[in-house]
């Protein structure tokens, strides 16, 4: 119970916030030549080729869902809709039933193991945040994927688009999926790349060493754009930002672990000096990320 209130502490603001401005408010941003974002939180990626669109992640609860898709109707008018999501948390998944009868839904194996497992207990625990969360989530169902993949799975969208659905191992979580689109070179990156804010594992998602050897992977697509989850959208540059981040504070807490220090003792003192480095971050509070380091059994070979 411990650890599911604190997770719950780290996700209830921003929900709030998710579920009050509703995306309706924001016209989608095109971020490269086939793929526009609809600003919110989650952000929401829709990659448009000649034949077909493909929606990254839902938002929260159907309402939610039928709004992003009529967005990705607009962009995309009369072609096919695939749907697919980041990971299994309530706000990327759980409005896949505000999309349209016959949205194809694809999603890699792991991450539909947790949805099994742990989805709609997210949802309740999402739900009981606020009333409007409740009104959000309400009668939400989660239906099985219409294609599963483990590695990776191509979709062609027409007109050489292409976008390449992966996972890479555990990071946020242990079913993390990226999207790559080519020609765009733009990755649609989920919690794995974020901009300007602390990452976090999600209870027993990957570990920061595992995390680390997904953005090895990462670098190697060599992506031009990023569209983060919860952040601006940046360059190819934040790919670099975010392994030196998860370095800087993975190497602060192996330290501090050695000498004695309790992971809330560490949390705090890097968390101190995050905040002095960056005051404009949205988020500087490390102790989560530290507790991940302290039980990573790869930390302890360093």
């Amino acid at each position: 119970m411990r650890i599911v209130k604190w997770i719950a502490a780290l996700f209830v603001a921003p929900l709030m916030l998710a579920a009050a401005l509703a995306q309706s408010a924001n016209a989608p941003v095109q971020i490269s030549e086939h793929v526009w974002v609809i600003r919110g939180n989650p952000n929401i990626a829709v990659i448009v080729g000649a034949r077909a669109a493909l929606v990254v992640d839902t938002g929260l609860g159907p309402k939610n869902g039928a709004i992003n898709a009529e967005v990705a109707a607009k962009l995309a008018p009369g072609k096919r809709l695939f749907l697919t999501t980041t990971h299994f948390h309530p706000e990327h998944a759980a409005g896949e039933p505000g999309f349209p009868a016959g949205t194809t839904l694809i999603r890699n194996d792991v991450q539909q193991a947790e949805m099994e497992s742990s989805g709609m207990d997210m949802v309740k625990m999402f739900a009981g945040m606020s009333t409007e969360n409740r009104e959000l989530l309400k009668d939400v169902a989660l239906r099985t994927p219409d294609i599963t993949f483990h590695d990776e799975v191509k979709i062609d969208l027409g007109g050489g688009v292409i976008a390449h659905l992966l996972w890479l191992g555990e990071a946020h979580t242990k079913g993390d999926e990226l999207t790559f689109v080519d020609p765009d070179a733009t990755l649609i990156s989920g919690d794995v790349v974020q901009n300007a804010t602390l990452p976090m594992i999600y209870g027993n998602g990957g570990t920061p060493t595992t995390w680390l050897g997904v953005l090895d992977k990462v670098a190697a697509l060599h992506p031009r754009f990023i569209v983060p989850d919860h952040s601006a959208p940046g360059d190819g540059s934040l790919v670099e930002a975010e392994r030196k981040l998860i370095t800087e504070i993975r190497s602060a807490a192996i330290e501090l672990k050695r000498s004695g220090k309790s992971a809330e003792q560490a949390g705090a003192e890097i968390s101190a000096k995050l905040k002095e480095e960056h005051p404009d971050w949205m988020r500087t509070d490390a102790l989560a990320f530290v507790r991940s380091v302290y039980q990573d059994p790869e930390s302890d070979s360093q």
